[in-house]
């Protein structure tokens, strides 16, 4: 949420400003290295705080960041609910099985999660 810029830090108004700022630190050098190629340079024109670029990003990298966090996390930590009710354990510590990315949360504000 942080990265595509819809859920920011809660806390401190000048400690969300500046992880904003440094959103658009990071995602302006993305840019800046993208903007080489005419469609990416038209696709995300007139963006100051790269939006698009961010939310672009996050969709190609979810899987990575998912596996970041959860490969070393114990089987307690996460579990996955079936269609049928069923609670299925995590082995992420072998980072198998469930890997797939729960976007669902994509959508659900953190502080609701």
């Amino acid at each position: 949420d942080i990265i595509r810029g819809r859920d920011l830090y809660r806390g401190d108004k000048r400690e969300n400003d500046r992880l904003e700022k440094k959103m658009r630190e990071y995602f302006g050098k993305i840019y800046k290295d993208i903007k080489k190629n005419k469609d990416a340079e038209e696709r995300y024109k007139d963006e100051e705080n790269f939006y698009q670029l961010r939310e672009d990003w996050w969709s190609h990298n979810r899987g990575n960041v998912w596996k970041a966090i959860t490969c070393k996390a114990g089987s307690n930590y996460y579990r996955k609910m079936e269609a049928g009710g069923n609670i299925k354990r995590s082995v992420m510590k072998q980072c198998r099985e469930i890997s797939d990315v729960p976007t669902n949360f994509d959508y659900v504000p953190q502080h609701l999660r």
